[in-house]
């Protein structure tokens, strides 16, 4: 078996504002909007993430999600810089043990969204 590529596919009860958080706050290009569909697109170099309506016969309520996105990054510090302010954190940049330096926000829907970089350290 060969896996070319992951594109998660993520809920939202609000389709425009999510296609303008990750447009707006995280520099996404949205490459499909289907409002009618209630689906959307996204990219940002070489990572895509797709975002649906809820499903009336799967019975979601909200968005739920029990992982995060990782994100691996260059120049981890100075899109602390830029997000901080942007989004609700949940835990602030930091360097840890195990080599990566990181922190993590919330999207407008309440994904984790964690962003790394290597530190080199292990």
């Amino acid at each position: 078996m060969r896996i070319d590529s992951l594109t998660p596919m993520l809920r939202t009860w609000d389709l425009p504002g999510t296609v303008e958080f990750y447009k707006g706050v995280l520099g996404f290009e949205c490459n499909a909007y289907e409002p009618d569909w209630g689906w959307a697109s996204l990219k940002l170099d070489t990572v895509s993430l797709m975002f649906s309506g809820p499903n009336e016969h799967e019975g979601d309520v909200r968005s739920a999600f029990t992982g995060s996105l990782y994100f691996r990054v260059q120049d981890v510090d100075s899109l602390w810089s830029r997000l901080k302010d942007q989004a609700r954190v949940c835990y602030p940049i930091e360097s840890f043990e195990y080599g990566m330096r990181e922190f993590a926000i919330y999207d407008n829907n309440g994904y984790l969204l964690q962003f790394g970089e290597a530190t080199g350290a292990t």
